[in-house]
């Protein structure tokens, strides 16, 4: 009763409520200011920082979006591509760690594990050296392996976990029943663990869509650019002054793909986040 009213009055305190909106503010102002200068030329920007636009400069998202569709593209095929294959290959090996049974599979776990102490940084030199080996340099294939290759530990040791919290009555029906592994995998596993699955995905594809340096340091056509790449290149691309108008556009655009998933799977990552929060 005591922790009930001590929550209650948590709750109504005016303080705390005034903490939590100064700190929504700081948090989404930065969206709204990139939104409302996509909407000014450079007149206004210069003149009326803080303003609204007045007029509305509708113009900056054709040219923006025009200039960085290619790269749009190909950071749509390389995610998609790349998070399709992590959470196939880590979802594999996160079943194979908690479900099966083989010599040193704790050593090999505590291997991968050690992954995570590794700072990704000293993982660009071999990998780019292994990629020029394999003449996979400036391609999509070369990009997405990458990834694959870097996503790996954190993702089986967070799914894993997951697997391992699965009954084990379940598998022992199925097997009962005549089913094998991989059966036991597609149909009862995978199943039950869409919620993290789907926060694996969206925390990759975070990194994939933000990511500068990895494709920096493999592609060097700028046909085969991602978006990231892609934004400075058309920054670039202004002769003299920025045009800020055009520029904020480009951002927003950028964001907005990672904004509608978000919206779509947020149910599913929240899920995800909290699945193992409290037990039963």
């Amino acid at each position: 009763m005591q922790a009930t009213r001590k929550k209650r009055k948590l709750l109504h305190n005016p303080v705390l409520h005034i903490i939590l909106i100064i700190l929504v503010f700081f948090t989404f102002y930065p969206l709204f200011f990139t939104v409302m200068t996509s909407f000014k030329d450079n007149e206004q920007f210069y003149a009326n920082f803080w303003a609204l636009p007045n007029p509305v400069i509708w113009k900056n998202y054709a040219d923006a979006f025009s200039s960085i569709m290619p790269y749009l593209g190909n950071s749509l095929i390389i995610s998609f591509f790349s998070i399709l294959g992590i959470l196939l290959t880590t979802s594999l090996s996160a079943y194979t760690f908690a479900r099966l049974r083989f010599p040193g599979k704790e050593i090999v776990f505590l291997f991968v594990l050690a992954l995570l102490m590794i700072p990704s940084l000293l993982q660009l030199i071999p990998q780019f050296i292994l990629l020029r080996d394999l003449r996979l340099l400036n391609s999509y294939f070369g990009v997405i392996l990458g990834y694959l290759a870097g996503k790996q530990a954190f993702s089986i040791f967070i799914i894993r976990s997951f697997f391992e919290s699965q009954p084990e009555e379940l598998f022992e029906a199925a097997r009962i029943d005549g089913c094998n592994e991989v059966q036991a995998y597609a149909r009862i596993a995978l199943p039950l663990i869409k919620p993290i699955l789907g926060t694996v995905a969206i925390m990759s594809l975070l990194d994939i869509w933000n990511d500068y340096l990895w494709p920096l340091i493999v592609t060097s056509d700028p046909s085969k650019f991602t978006i990231a790449l892609g934004l400075m290149r058309y920054k670039s691309s202004f002769t003299g002054t920025v045009l800020y108008g055009p520029l904020f556009a480009g951002y927003v655009v950028t964001a907005l793909p990672l904004i509608v998933l978000f919206l779509c799977l947020m149910n599913s990552f929240i899920e995800g986040l909290t699945a193992g929060a409290v037990k039963a």
